[in-house]
């Protein structure tokens, strides 16, 4: 599955513990790309529950909670670890090219 290739930021632009949301015509909605200890994560930005941007929630442990109602996404997988989100956000690949952050929107990060 081939997805729209987003490049976001310079890897130096989004430092560990940052979050950057990106809103481009052509997405079908916004992306949020989270650095959590120099691991890169892209995730749908809207919680499933609630609509609420997850860039504006809190992130431990590789999840982030959204911040209405405090249901936490893996970043990994997209799944809530609690209700009320019941549904999973998609994830979507993330590389590193040429010293830019890249996201593959529409293509699920590995397992």
């Amino acid at each position: 599955m081939t997805g729209t290739r987003l490049v976001v930021c310079p890897v130096s632009d989004l430092p560990p513990g940052e979050v950057v949301r990106v809103d481009r015509p052509g997405l079908p909605g916004a992306v949020s790309v989270f650095n959590v200890d120099g691991e890169f994560f892209a995730i749908d930005d809207r919680c499933t529950h609630a609509d609420e941007s997850l860039a504006e929630g809190w992130v431990e442990d590789c999840a982030v909670e959204c911040p209405r109602h405090a249901s936490a996404f893996d970043l990994r997988t997209g799944v809530p670890s609690s209700p009320p989100a019941l549904t999973p956000v998609r994830t979507h690949l993330v590389e590193v090219v040429d010293g830019d952050v890249v996201v593959e929107v529409g293509t699920p990060r590995p397992a």
